[in-house]
């Protein structure tokens, strides 16, 4: 896995995403191969892009990575910050202007995981106060505190907004279960990252391998409260709103009062990432109540994953059971998922079944989506077997980091 993670992933990305011209990396790589230099660059690309080198430096040391990461930070506040009303835009053109200046708090939330896992790598204050001010961001602009919860987006200056889809293949409700995942997310970060530089200060913090030891950074206990009990309200919701109770799946849209929407589907992928994002975030709140509560819902997330398995080991990607539309295309970044959240159920649980399950899903990934001739992996395969060629390599949407999270989860959990 560290072969594949540097030399086939993030070899790609320093050898053929920078942009030396404008700054920062291009923003799309079709599926062909071919670049296209001037295609707008999404915050969730360039934030995606910002975690996996920072969390590659910390794991692995390479101070070519920690080059990439500098890029990828600057540019990012550089751009994709605003200024003025807060946040992050959605997009900007290849030249660095603000393209698209709606608040998706999906993309906010991406932002905040990349600058938490930065200043885990580098210690670096800058980065810090950028990351609390987009978590206080999240808090102030999309915490419904008549319901619970968090909206999908805003306009630039915080308004409400018509259209709260994340993309065009989504529904359009007020709240989802892939907004609320992708804020648990970095939420666990920055506390994690929190902690970590409190006990660095209180000096008991012994560092992991790479880990670069913060110096002169003052967290207060208050501040680290406050994400505590933020991150504690994400994982009741989660266990209390967004699982389904009957299925023990995760439902995916809902209305402000938490009415599920858009009918019955069930996402595969993000069910096998909940389950091990869910177990992270009550490992690192340290709260043994909830951990205990959470434990059994993790494997039973992971068990109703189970669906969309298929006997190679691959995992489909979702199915709309009130249309019986069935999408059993092979994405990398389900099968990628579905390594780490089978892994973790070995690791947690000694549950050797799960630990062949991964093994299974790896083997599957390294013979039919890694590009082992042109690097990075392939967006899909069609359940025929076929190559997607269609959708791209790298670009708004496929970035280096389902994958190289994969890998740096595996090496970090086996040392």
């Amino acid at each position: 896995m560290q072969d594949v993670l540097e030399q086939n992933i993030l070899r790609f990305w320093l050898d053929r995403m920078v942009d030396r011209e404008h700054g920062g990396f291009y923003g799309r790589i079709d599926g062909k191969g071919m670049l296209h230099p001037e295609a707008e660059k999404g915050a969730i690309l360039n934030a995606r892009i910002l975690w996996t080198f920072s969390a590659a430096y910390r794991v692995l040391g390479n101070p070519e990575y920690l080059d990439a990461s500098r890029r990828a930070y600057d540019y990012l506040i550089n751009h994709f910050i605003d200024k003025e009303y807060g946040g992050v835009y959605w997009s900007v053109d290849f030249l660095g202007n603000p393209l698209d200046t709606k608040k998706q708090f999906y993309a906010i939330g991406f932002a905040l995981y990349g600058l938490t896992e930065y200043v885990r790598a580098t210690g670096d204050r800058e980065a810090l106060d950028y990351a609390l001010q987009l978590y206080e961001c999240i808090e102030e602009h999309a915490l419904d505190r008549q319901y619970n919860g968090y909206i999908e987006a805003c306009t630039r200056e915080w308004d409400e907004i018509t259209d709260m889809r994340l993309s065009d293949f989504d529904a359009n409700f007020p709240k989802s279960q892939n907004t609320h995942l992708h804020i648990i997310e970095p939420y666990t970060n920055l506390l994690r990252c929190l902690k970590e530089l409190h006990a660095a200060e209180t000096c008991d913090y012994v560092p992991v391998l790479g880990s670069v030891l913060p110096v002169g950074i003052s967290v207060p206990i208050e501040t680290i409260h406050d994400i505590e009990a933020s991150l504690r309200n994400l994982i009741a919701i989660f266990t209390d709103k967004i699982l389904n109770p009957e299925t023990h799946h995760l439902d995916l849209f809902f209305e402000m009062d938490w009415t599920r929407g858009a009918g019955h589907l069930e996402s595969y992928g993000h069910d096998i990432e909940c389950s091990w994002l869910m177990h992270e975030a009550a490992l690192v709140l340290g709260d043994k109540e909830v951990l205990a509560k959470v434990e059994p819902i993790v494997r039973m997330v992971a068990k109703a994953s189970e669906k969309g398995l298929r006997p190679d080991g691959s995992m489909i990607h979702e199915a709309n059971l009130t249309t019986n539309h069935v999408d059993d295309d092979l994405h990398w970044w389900v099968q990628a998922e579905n390594v780490v959240g089978w892994f973790n159920l070995y690791q947690y649980f000694g549950d050797e079944e799960a630990l062949e399950k991964a093994v299974r899903c790896w083997e599957y990934i390294k013979k039919e989506l890694i590009d082992w001739d042109n690097g990075e992996w392939f967006w899909s395969r069609h359940p025929d077997g076929s190559l997607n060629t269609v959708d791209d390599k790298a670009g708004f949407w496929k970035c280096p980091y389902h994958n190289s999270r994969m890998c740096l989860e595996i090496l970090e959990r086996s040392t």
